[in-house]
């Protein structure tokens, strides 16, 4: 019996509900990784939170952001510019402000719903 070579799929990619902040479209997902696209309108922000499972790297395709984030107990805030990226780790408090309006490319573990906000 010959060896079954992995097939290519087509995948669909979806939006994935309305957001306050602008629009947010799955392109990938397996058991081990999820892609999505992301459009922020300018003077929009995700929610400060963090993610219990979820390990995420997001990458900033065009426009200016700023990433807020926490670092031995402090607040930090840093511009981001296309090109630059960030990876969070489960349990890291951050959120990602739209300067301009920006396109940011996610890609994470396939934790849907682990989101805790922080006041």
């Amino acid at each position: 019996m010959a060896n079954r070579r992995p097939v290519i799929e087509a995948f669909q990619p979806r939006e994935l509900g309305p957001k306050s902040w602008g629009r947010e479209l799955l392109v990938a997902q397996t058991d081990t990784y999820i892609g999505k696209v992301l459009w922020m309108r300018a003077g929009e922000s995700g929610p400060l939170q963090y993610h219990e499972r979820k390990e995420e790297t997001f990458f900033l395709f065009s426009g200016d952001a700023r990433v807020e984030f926490e670092e031995d107990g402090r607040r930090i805030r840093r511009l981001m510019t296309p090109g630059e990226s960030y990876h969070v780790p489960p349990g890291a408090v951050h959120r990602v402000e739209a300067l301009t309006d920006v396109v940011l490319f996610e890609v994470s573990t396939p934790h849907f719903d682990d989101r805790v906000a922080v006041k």
